[in-house]
């Protein structure tokens, strides 16, 4: 492959959101490229002339900053027609004539309906080509996430990319998903897309520092009561804004207080570390009260939704997210944000927002 590739993991049927996401960073940064997607494949190629390009976009493109990408990768061997008796050799000739050596080796297939036959294979052939790669002296002997991590990409039984990412600049979880499993006392499955947005929009630091017993939080549109339950169960003190019923497993944590009040309508008396809101409503709405909340100083955190459109997606969030951050700044809130279309999402976005002082 003499060209460099930018391999972008996403949800299915929506690469078209994806591409255009890189296309307009792409865009931004001068560099000169191409996408290449078909709806379904769980992935995106950007394609770009020289090393040097590729290098200053991924640079520029950091894997927090991503919104419809789960993962990062840079490609730089593509194989096709791989035997079916032996995959490991010619990858081998292309990582010996490479000469780097990774710490850590991932074999993955996209997420999609087409890819999910390929796990098994992707399981066995993680087991037989590790040992060859430690054996010729291109794998750590042990785990070692200082170095470069390989990523050996199955799209076909027969088709295969190479690929790499710093761990620093990368989802730490195969395929870009987080394995979660919903508890029994989670009061809705929407637990687990807060859960995954807090492991996910947060790193470790933040979390330690941002998510202690004690903090304050609201949680609007609560019922009934999976967001409020993750953060009771993280020992803060929440105010559940829901016009309908909590579930009696939200309410045994002692720590979820509810009030029955419009979502859009209802104030906290004084500041609060957090606010969250799941409400099912039009993004523009809900994004100027996400900034009506930065704007009036109720809450230094927060982490909200926004329902995607039908068509012209990434421009619609683009929209939204900016007349969240213009309302803040014409209050004098200087705010950062993070957003991504989680694993747990379908259609919709989850942001991550916070005062920079916080």
């Amino acid at each position: 492959m003499n060209q460099h590739v930018l391999l972008l993991y996403c949800r299915a049927g929506f690469e078209p959101e994806a591409a255009a996401e890189v296309v307009a960073h792409a865009a931004s940064l001068g560099v000169p490229g191409y996408p290449q997607a078909e709806r379904g494949e769980g992935f995106v190629r950007f394609t770009v002339s020289d090393a040097e390009a590729a290098a200053t976009l991924d640079q520029a493109l950091p894997w927090r900053r991503l919104i419809f990408a789960r993962q990062k990768l840079l490609a730089f061997a593509e194989l096709r027609e791989l035997p079916p008796r032996d995959r490991v050799a010619p990858m081998l000739d292309a990582l010996i004539a490479r000469g780097e050596r990774f710490g850590t080796l991932w074999v993955e297939h996209p997420d999609s309906d087409a890819a999910k036959p390929l796990a098994g294979l992707a399981r066995s052939f993680a087991n037989a080509l590790r040992p060859a790669l430690r054996k010729a002296g291109l794998l750590a002997a042990q785990d070692d996430p200082s170095r470069p991590r390989l990523h050996v990409v199955f799209v076909a039984g027969d088709h295969a990319f190479l690929a790499r990412s710093e761990p620093a600049d990368s989802a730490p979880w195969p395929l870009g998903i987080p394995r979660l499993r919903l508890s029994r006392d989670a009061p809705s499955r929407s637990a687990l897309k807060l859960e995954e947005a807090l492991l996910t929009l947060l790193d470790a630091g933040e979390r330690e520092r941002w998510l202690k017993p004690g903090m304050r939080a609201a949680d609007l549109g609560a019922a009934p009561g999976g967001w409020s339950w993750i953060l009771a169960r993280a020992g803060l003190q929440v105010t559940a804004i829901d016009n309908g019923p909590l579930a009696e497993s939200a309410l045994a944590t002692g720590l979820i207080r509810h009030v029955r009040a419009d979502g859009f309508a209802w104030q906290p008396a004084q500041p609060l570390d957090w606010m969250v809101c799941d409400m099912v409503e039009q993004p523009r709405r809900v994004a100027v009260r996400m900034a009506e909340w930065f704007a009036q100083g109720w809450c230094r955190r927060a982490i909200f939704n926004l329902k995607l459109p039908m068509k012209k997606r990434y421009a619609e969030v683009e929209a939204n997210l900016g007349d969240f951050v213009k309302i803040c700044e014409d209050s004098g809130v200087a705010v950062e944000w993070r957003a991504r279309q989680l694993y747990h999402d379908r259609e919709e976005i989850t942001v991550f927002a916070y005062t920079r002082r916080a």
